[in-house]
């Protein structure tokens, strides 16, 4: 970068010339004239003085014209007002405040390479997980149908034990596409919201009772811990529903095997109400915790395949929160459980 300013350059430069032209004229009045000394010099005074001044307002000029130039070009592409510029510099020297914006530039840039790289790094995984997911099942019904046609079809037991196992991997495969569907649909904009006032410790409480078989199978206790009775709250009834189906649903799945403990809190949070979902099991790496909310996303080791499920559910109830314009969050250490938080507008 340039660390001269335009008048300095001009001045250094016309000062140069200036000298030259000078000399110059010394040479040639010695030359060709015979005179007085005391008039030369004024003379030599005067055109040396009037010499700088010209050049250098010619020049500063000149280099302030090609360097505003950059400036404005600079000033346009950073969306950036003139005056906003000039209060980066004290000075408010041109090419002072170039030089910076060039610098800010180029540190922008720089971050936004980095963004798209690590964009197009979760792109390749994205793809990569979505077509493990889909393989998966298709492989399986090729599987099944290549067992039937190779004769067991003509066996009542095998063939209606393959029909079913092809009919579980179809719907697989048809819930990983719909859940797709949905969370493309949330992005775009064209999932509408209905919002309505209900109970929402009221809702929860019917979502355990719809949950109770699970519960049971994974030996899991739910409780409800709250201060209040009732817990209005103003949003879509069907989608919170899902978010609290998705989250209960996970910390059954991860919760401790020997002694499966979930517990739902709830908190007055000025005009909102917190909601938080607990489990006691091995929790989540910390290093995992940015990237929890992500599509097919699964920890190495707390949340890996072998909990079924499509692998969307976090990214769902992301998207649904967000739409109500409230957040979600987690916290974990890994060996001591997970705990799911968010707000919802109070009715």
């Amino acid at each position: 970068m340039i660390n001269s300013s335009p008048k300095k350059i001009a001045a250094l430069n016309a000062l140069f010339i200036t000298f030259i032209t000078a000399i110059i004229y010394v040479i040639i009045t010695l030359a060709f004239y015979s005179f007085n000394l005391k008039p030369f010099l004024i003379v030599f005074i005067t055109v040396f003085i009037s010499s700088f001044f010209i050049i250098n307002y010619s020049l500063e000029k000149f280099i302030y014209e090609k360097i505003k130039i950059i400036y404005k070009t600079i000033g346009k592409l950073k969306s950036h007002k003139k005056d906003d510029l000039k209060k980066k510099s004290k000075s408010g020297d041109v090419l002072e405040i170039v030089n910076q914006v060039v610098l800010e530039w180029d540190e922008e840039k720089k971050k936004e390479i980095e963004e798209l790289k690590k964009m197009a790094t979760y792109r390749r995984e994205f793809l990569g997980n979505v077509s493990h997911e889909l393989k998966t099942p298709i492989f399986n019904i090729q599987g099944y149908i290549l067992t039937l046609l190779d004769g067991g079809i003509d066996d009542p037991g095998i063939n209606e034990k393959f029909l079913k196992k092809s009919a579980k991997s179809v719907n697989r495969m048809i819930a990983i596409v719909e859940d797709l569907e949905y969370i493309n649909k949330f992005e775009s904009g064209e999932l509408k919201l209905n919002k309505e006032s209900f109970d929402l410790l009221e809702l929860t409480r019917e979502v355990i009772d719809f949950m109770e078989m699970k519960a049971e199978k994974f030996e899991a206790q739910i409780n409800i811990k709250s201060s209040f009775r009732t817990s209005k709250i103003i949003a879509d009834k069907r989608r919170i529903r899902q978010v609290l189906i998705n989250l209960i649903d996970n910390a059954i799945k991860y919760g401790d095997k020997d002694h499966n403990q979930i517990n739902i809190s709830f908190y007055d949070f000025h005009d909102n109400f917190l909601v938080e979902v607990s489990d006691n099991g091995k929790g989540i790496p910390e290093e995992n915790l940015p990237r929890i909310f992500e599509r097919f996303y699964r920890t190495e080791f707390s949340r890996s395949r072998d909990k079924g499920g499509s692998g969307l559910g976090l990214a769902i109830v992301k998207h649904i929160i967000e739409a109500h314009q409230q957040t979600i969050s987690v916290r974990s250490k890994y060996g001591k459980g997970a705990t799911f938080s968010f707000t919802m507008e109070k009715g």
